[in-house]
């Protein structure tokens, strides 16, 4: 429980991060293209005592590279969508989006027996509570007049698809004590290698701007960045990578500690509906999780 509850607090904090790259004239796209050399950099600070990490040849690597350049077209899909269609439906899009790996884990993976009348009852709720916490008025809504609510459809497939294959990955080829962190960092590569292409790109085309400063905000951001990665995948092996546990606790977790971070610290207003939600959340916390305390 303490690895979840530290992948959803260093979450929070890259949502934190975020929400200040505004104040700061950050470019966020930058910002996340370096934070990726950070966090790798911050997992090998992480590796045990005598170990080092090197790239092997098996197939595991070529797939942990693939979920990298995932991970990173998934920022920056959100990115759009949050730009072109709102906070509201990219945030659904983004949290709704459990429903992918849970689905999976409970038909496919044989997590089914493990689940009972309680925590499918939690299941429901925590859906619920997503959509109920992350409705907030926008004052300018696109979808009405556009044809770009592909973009949110997207970010849901997207983070649908990197979260199971996350899950599986780590369910098949971490199986070793101490692997954790080198597969975490082979993910790493593959995304640093892919933004860094992108970056380039980009600005060669003139596309953006080169300011240090995006390289400074990527530290604050690529440390939590690695860590929730980290403490998620640690939270999956204590909970036999049972993804219909860990994922949902992961996300509504998130949900809750960022919305009282905003209403704390950023002083953001939560409406009736809002507020609604995340008394569910917890509800739904304590119906999913309820057997790691008897």
């Amino acid at each position: 429980m303490i690895a979840l509850l530290l992948s959803i607090v260093f979450s929070v904090a890259l949502l934190v991060n975020f929400r200040l790259h505004p104040r700061w004239q950050i470019d966020t796209f930058q910002a996340i293209v370096f934070n990726y050399p950070v966090c790798f950099l911050t997992g090998l600070a992480f590796l045990p005592t005598g170990q080092h990490f090197e790239l092997s040849q098996h197939e595991s690597t070529y797939y942990a590279f693939l979920l990298g350049v995932g991970f990173v077209l998934t920022f920056l899909l959100s990115g759009v969508s949050t730009q072109k269609m709102g906070m509201t439906a990219t945030s659904l899009a983004n949290n709704i989006s459990l429903v992918v790996p849970v689905t999976v884990s409970l038909l496919f993976w044989g997590k089914s027996k493990d689940f009972d009348g309680f925590n499918y009852m939690g299941l429901g709720m925590a859906l619920v509570a997503v959509v109920m916490s992350t409705l907030k008025k926008e004052a300018d809504t696109q979808a009405s007049r556009s044809k770009e609510w592909f973009l949110p459809v997207g970010v849901f497939v997207m983070y649908g698809i990197t979260n199971t294959t996350f899950n599986y990955l780590n369910a098949q080829y971490v199986t070793k004590a101490g692997a954790t962190i080198p597969f975490t960092l082979t993910i790493l590569l593959g995304s640093m290698l892919f933004g860094s292409i992108f970056w380039t790109i980009r600005l060669w085309k003139k596309q953006l701007t080169w300011h240090w400063k995006n390289v400074v905000a990527a530290i604050p951001l690529g440390i939590p960045n690695f860590l929730s990665f980290l403490y998620l995948l640690k939270a999956l092996d204590v909970y036999d990578n049972n993804g219909a546990y860990v994922l949902p606790l992961y996300n509504i977790g998130v949900i809750l500690g960022s919305s009282l971070v905003g209403v704390l610290i950023f002083k953001e207003k939560l409406s009736l509906v809002n507020g609604l939600g995340l008394l569910l959340a917890v509800l739904a916390i304590v119906l999913l999780s309820y057997q790691a305390f008897i």
